[in-house]
């Protein structure tokens, strides 16, 4: 199956979500994600900050901002670039998306852990994502834990990555969490 028939399918699989779903979901994806070393041992986390129908990130981050650094990505041209997180510098940016303003960009090599948005993944940690490849150009520079977070509805068979596609550490639904080897 190709990307666009995967992206469909699990569209339409997450639509049949309802809202106590997608709360008691995310809840339990982001206490996974809390339990996990990578997690507990980084300082400099990179978010994402949620759309509609992806896991819902702001109840994490308002948890945990006073004790981890938080960024949050902001398009730049065909890339992210990184800023800290303040919820006060906050404005819809680029495809409707909350994202940071200012000028302090933060170096991709000072973060240690990056929870990414996926629209699907698998369990070799391939992702699917919303087809214009931010994410798989700031993943290759890194090398920090990754961490793709999602519904257990999101997730599929194997996924046949693209040479520029790459991978996720861990993928993380409310089932529970798939370490790739």
């Amino acid at each position: 199956m190709n990307k666009d028939s995967i992206r469909l399918r699990v569209k339409a699989r997450k639509s049949l979500l309802d809202e106590n779903e997608r709360a008691s979901a995310a809840r339990r994806v982001f206490d996974l994600v809390e339990n996990t070393a990578a997690f507990m041992l980084a300082e400099h986390i990179l978010m994402y900050h949620s759309l509609p129908d992806e896991l819902s990130t702001r109840e994490f981050i308002d948890r945990w901002s006073a004790r981890k650094r938080f960024y949050l990505p902001r398009v730049n041209g065909v890339n992210l670039d990184i800023l800290p997180y303040d919820r006060s510098r906050l404005h819809l940016g680029a495809f409707n998306i909350e994202e940071p303003t200012g000028d302090e960009t933060a170096d991709i090599n000072d973060i240690e852990l990056i929870i990414v948005p996926g629209v699907a993944y698998d369990r070799r940690g391939n992702r699917i994502g919303r087809g214009k490849g931010y994410y798989d150009r700031l993943l290759r520079d890194t090398r920090a834990v990754t961490i793709g977070v999602a519904y257990s509805c999101q997730l599929c068979d194997d996924i046949e990555p693209d040479e520029f596609d790459v991978p996720v550490n861990y993928v993380i639904t409310e089932d529970g969490i798939i370490k790739i080897s």
